[in-house]
């Protein structure tokens, strides 16, 4: 399959190839418990953080298993929180992957910490925890494993890297709720874990996030973080700095039931990638990124890998079905170069895209895709 020049331009130059709506991209939708809520919600006048917001910090401590739960702004606040409660600030380091989505850096270098970039694995976009061990120094404050798209990251050999170097571990599970492996749900394993309520998660509010943690002092120092310090809004006692960093329970009305509705959602993901996983099997222009769905994880967006990517995506494009480039590494940011290679993140930037998912996607939407990319090998 070949390409004119200018479309290969176009196409390498384009992160996300909108095509006419045929297949987008991703599927979410809410539904009528949702809408319901809300407007029982604008009906008691309940505006603010309050009553929903407790019972969504609920549902997700019940169904994670954790026992404590906060939910906030934004999962990239949500981040800053879990480095903020661990104390770090100007003249620590931090250890971040630099495949993962700038967020993750962004939460410490926002602190005033230096964020320390470790290379991905030759077999799985997660971070190599043996390159990571190599850049631990005595200023090494916080560790933070990235659950790509609900992989599960080497969570014993982590944990076992923070105690021999009195690390905290803050994995950023936004791409990774309810996805889980032996040891249990990602974000649970570490001494406090992230998780996203953007559009295209698993669990969507629009906007929004949250922080779990097993820990009874971390989660006060969190609790009191979110809300400029202070313990409880009516003694207004100041204990240490903070901000807002609060919920509401608009979004909660619309996060309860989709939190309830999670195992669900996650399943059908799963569906998603298994048929692609089906479908895609003999072609050799394309491979599908590992998610191990038969064993717990959660394919939040089916990932692909190929040599032939651009031309491929332009395709597709041309068959009305969108397709989104993975987001560049951390490294690529003028404020996070530091002259080293890191050629497996690098091999996944070039080559690595999304085919169409959702928890709303009709399987229909994928055979369609399916049929495209068998189109293209034979073109």
């Amino acid at each position: 399959m070949t390409l004119d020049s200018t479309k290969k331009s176009e196409a390498a130059n384009a992160s996300f190839i909108s095509a006419a709506s045929e297949v987008p991209f991703w599927m979410t939708d809410i539904g009528e418990n949702e809408i319901t809520t809300v407007a029982e919600t604008m009906a008691a006048k309940s505006f603010s953080m309050g009553a929903v917001t407790a019972k969504m910090e609920a549902e997700i401590a019940e169904q994670l298993d954790v026992p404590y739960v906060l939910c906030t702004t934004s999962g990239s606040m949500a981040l800053t929180m879990g480095l903020m409660a661990a104390g770090v600030g100007p003249g620590d380091e931090v250890i971040v992957p630099t495949r993962t989505f700038i967020a993750t850096a962004h939460a410490a270098s926002l602190l005033g910490a230096r964020v320390v970039l470790v290379d991905s694995r030759s077999e799985s976009p997660n971070m190599d925890v043996a390159e990571a061990a190599k850049k631990i120094t005595p200023q090494t404050k916080a560790i933070m494993p990235v659950h790509l798209n609900g992989r599960v990251c080497d969570m014993a050999a982590i944990r076992a890297l923070a105690e021999k170097h009195g690390l905290t571990v803050i994995e950023d599970a936004c791409q990774g709720i309810f996805s889980h492996g032996a040891d249990g749900f990602q974000g649970t394993l570490g001494d406090c874990g992230c998780f996203s309520f953007s559009m295209v998660k698993l669990v969507s509010t629009g906007q929004g996030g949250a922080i779990v943690t097993r820990s009874e002092n971390l989660y006060e120092k969190l609790a009191a973080l979110r809300n400029h310090g202070v313990a409880d809004v009516v003694s207004h006692i100041y204990l240490t700095t903070g901000h807002n960093f609060k919920f509401n329970d608009l979004l909660a009305s619309i996060g309860l039931w989709q939190v309830r509705r999670g195992p669900e959602k996650a399943a059908h993901v799963n569906a998603v990638y298994k048929r692609y996983r089906e479908g895609l099997e003999g072609l050799s222009f394309i491979e599908l990124v590992p998610v191990d769905v038969d064993n717990g994880e959660v394919a939040l967006w089916t990932e692909a890998v190929s040599e032939e990517r651009d031309n491929l995506m332009v395709f597709l494009a041309g068959e009305g079905i969108q397709t989104r480039k993975f987001l560049p590494c951390v490294h690529t940011a003028p404020h996070f170069v530091s002259g080293e290679a890191f050629p497996n993140s690098e091999r996944y930037n070039r080559t690595g895209f999304n085919l169409p998912c959702g928890p709303d996607l009709p399987l229909e939407y994928v055979n369609r895709t399916i049929e495209v990319l068998k189109k293209y090998a034979k073109a």
